[in-house]
């Protein structure tokens, strides 16, 4: 009894995220923050860039040479004044390793560039090219002092991130995307002065409790076996609360439960199917983020199986559909009887009674293999971004089994979740069966399902296809 006390004392312990949370845009994003300002005389750059925990693991892996990580950042930087380029020379800069999630670490570099003298009234143009394939936030302002004026820019003259501090919450969803800009500018009689270098500051994250809680796991103290257990325990629990987060193919496994006759055993596989799926899918892009990096980018890889996904759930749908075309599930039910008799009524009378009824049903089959196998992988194929950063945490970290374990953990939540999802489903449309009205509502069933996973699927597929293009 005491052991199990100190259990659930040590999974309370384990249940509250760490201090460091992960990235607000996401452990793939790298940021970018440019200010082109105008002091006096002088045109000066201060450049930031702010890598999430994955994109630092790979640049701390491949050797971070700060200066010449700061020559390459400056030769992808390009400033012209009045139509005609523009040297901008390193200052000083500063490169810090702050906490992440999972024990990883993110990276802030943040680097003072000058520029040319101006004089008078200058067109000027500014464009960043560093990291262009990479997801994040893009942000240009221009600003002027000393003298100096702002005549005209297409940029804004303040920060909405606070240098990438803090990233506004209402558009981490459609972050900014503003590489390149144009503005005209008069320089001030004063010498310039450089742009002072900001602070160690972490970008601020929204709360996301089950994501940094789980990554928190790899990072903890000594592992006892108690808090081995422990930390299954919490992994099993955050994925149970993952699941309950938009994705893993919800709504496509309760419509095709409920419109192909699921049973609780084929809600069980799908739950096993979206577990190995996940699971699978986070070793091996953990094994391309260690491996192929410099060849490929993992969060490149994310908009082509989210349209792998979206087609296998199109694939599903227009194969109920055309097994109900082709009159195997028409989805009514219409007996025929056919009774007839004879009575003779001679002595030692007989009574014949030839009745011969019989029935078919073409209700939609149960589901089969092929269609339980897509429908589970699309749901599992979607890496989970925090389990990815609990492995290569447990990598740099010298952790890999307990790595693992954790990831297992966290993905038999995850189906657990999905099953008892796609249980209520079936017991749902059980409910529904036996209710008076449910002649015309549960023929209807099949045809609605195979609507409503066609249209997640095409959803899916388009919202995939504007990254790739």
């Amino acid at each position: 009894m005491k052991k199990l006390a100190l259990l659930v004392v040590a999974a309370s312990a384990l249940l509250a995220p760490g201090a460091a949370m992960a990235h607000p845009l996401g452990n793939f994003t790298v940021n970018r923050y440019s200010e082109l300002s105008v002091s006096g005389e002088r045109a000066y750059v201060l450049y930031v860039l702010d890598l999430a925990e994955i994109p630092t693991f790979q640049a701390r892996r491949q050797g971070v040479d700060p200066t010449a990580y700061v020559r390459r950042i400056a030769s992808n930087l390009d400033l012209t004044v009045g139509g005609r380029n523009a040297s901008l020379v390193p200052l000083r800069h500063r490169l810090a390793f702050l906490q992440g999630q999972g024990g990883l670490k993110t990276m802030r570099l943040e680097l003072v560039l000058r520029g040319p003298v101006l004089r008078g009234e200058s067109r000027i143009a500014y464009r960043d090219r560093n990291y262009s394939t990479r997801l994040g936030w893009k942000e240009i302002v221009v600003r002027a002092e000393r003298g100096a004026r702002v005549v005209a820019s297409s940029a804004p003259a303040t920060s909405t991130t606070r240098q990438l501090r803090a990233y506004p919450e209402d558009l981490l969803s459609s972050p900014l995307d503003v590489t390149s800009i144009s503005a005209r500018v008069a320089a001030g009689s004063l010498s310039g002065t450089p742009p002072a270098l900001g602070g160690r500051e972490a970008a601020q994250a929204p709360d996301r409790a089950a994501e940094s809680g789980f990554a928190s796991l790899i990072g903890r103290g000594n592992l006892s076996l108690l808090v081995i257990l422990a930390s299954l325990g919490v992994a099993f629990f955050w994925g149970l609360v993952h699941a309950l987060s938009p994705g893993h193919g919800k709504a496509i496994i309760t419509a095709y439960l409920v419109g192909q006759r699921g049973t609780p055993r084929h809600a069980a596989y799908l739950g096993l199917i979206v577990t190995v799926t996940h699971t699978i899918g986070v070793f091996a892009l953990g094994a391309i983020t260690l491996l192929l990096s410099e060849f490929i980018v993992p969060d490149d890889l994310y908009p082509w199986l989210n349209l792998v996904s979206g087609l296998l759930v199109v694939a599903v749908a227009g194969g109920i559909v055309w097994a109900r075309l082709g009159g195997r599930e028409l989805g009514h039910h219409h007996p025929h009887e056919d009774d007839h008799g004879h009575h003779e009524g001679h002595e030692g009378g007989h009574h014949h009674h030839h009745g011969q009824g019989h029935g078919h049903s073409h209700l939609p089959t149960k589901p089969g293999w092929r269609g339980l196998v897509a429908v589970g992988i699309s749901g599992g194929l979607i890496p989970c971004p925090s389990a990815l950063v609990v492995l290569l945490a447990a990598i740099s970290l010298h952790r890999v089994a307990f790595g693992l374990l954790l990831i297992v953990a966290f993905s038999a939540g995850l189906a657990l979740t999905i099953t008892g999802i796609g249980l209520l489903a079936v017991l749902a449309k059980n409910v529904f069966k036996r209710a008076t009205f449910e002649g015309r509502l549960v023929r209807l069933l099949p045809a609605a399902s195979a609507v409503i996973i066609l249209a997640v699927g095409v959803a899916m597929t388009l919202r995939a296809l504007p990254e790739l293009i």
